[in-house]
């Protein structure tokens, strides 16, 4: 995971701001989620309940879709314009 990285916040509102119509920001979750493990793992190395390490990998996740939604790809707000939309 040394050199493993998601795709650059710069892209990212490149092409939010462009015509894309899905962007894919699964590596990073999956980054997330696997520094949380590994880094209960390291302070508790005795930890084997699954709740106990996935549940913080779960919230760092949720913390990073939200961070990333609002920050990066300017969907912060959108919900309410798509729904009248919808209508």
């Amino acid at each position: 995971m040394r050199h493993s990285i998601g795709i650059p916040e710069r892209q990212l509102r490149e092409a939010a701001s462009s015509a894309v119509c899905k962007i894919n920001i699964d590596s990073d979750g999956r980054l997330v989620m696997t520094a949380k493990i590994r880094e209960v793992f390291a302070l508790k190395p005795e930890e084997f309940d699954p709740r106990k390490y996935l549940g913080p990998a779960r919230e760092a996740l949720k913390a990073m879709y939200m961070a990333k939604n609002r920050d990066v790809l300017g969907s912060a707000g959108k919900a309410p314009e798509i729904m009248s939309l919808l209508k």
